[in-house]
């Protein structure tokens, strides 16, 4: 069964267990989906631990009436007013039904009222849906690299989104 907007909820106070989740999905879903290697986990498990320690931003994390994760993103400060989104990820139940596009509403809103100018993210050519996504909100192309990386040759991604400065002062 499909969760739909009822049967899930978004927050953003970790509890333990959920960062480890994070790492096990994303180093699951994109294996099974993508064939990315085992390099893939520790490139997602190293700066979310940093960004855990540091409190340098803020990290959803959907889940259904059980508690189950259905999904997470993360709005990172990477200084000067710049915000990296990362970690973005649905289990393939929880796709199709608004709950990405909900996801990335919440964490542009938060670089918003945190008075974030421009926001970047790294991504794969292989995601499409991912892509049209990010660019239905805005995001656009500013770089891409292709070589061997998570053990395969893969095109990455950079995309980035500029935001007006807010009007009320910070």
């Amino acid at each position: 069964m499909a969760p739909d907007d009822r049967a899930y909820h978004i927050r953003h106070e970790l509890k333990p267990g959920d960062l480890g989740m994070v790492v096990h999905l994303h180093g699951l879903l994109y294996a099974r989906e993508y064939g990315l290697d085992t390099t893939f986990e520790p490139y997602v498990a190293e700066p979310l631990a940093q960004c855990v320690r540091a409190g340098s931003g803020r990290i959803w994390i959907a889940e259904d009436e059980t508690g189950r994760m259905l999904g997470s993103i993360a709005m990172v400060d990477v200084g000067q007013h710049v915000g990296q989104l990362r970690w973005f990820l649905l289990v393939p139940e929880a796709r199709g039904i608004g709950l990405g596009h909900r996801l990335l509403e919440t964490a542009l809103a938060y670089a918003r009222d945190r008075g974030v100018l421009r926001i970047f993210l790294w991504s794969f050519a292989e995601l499409g849906d991912a892509r049209r996504l990010y660019e239905r909100a805005g995001f656009r192309v500013s770089e891409t690299r292709t070589g061997r990386v998570w053990g395969a040759e893969r095109t990455e991604l950079c995309m980035e989104l500029s935001l007006p400065p807010s009007a009320e002062p910070r």
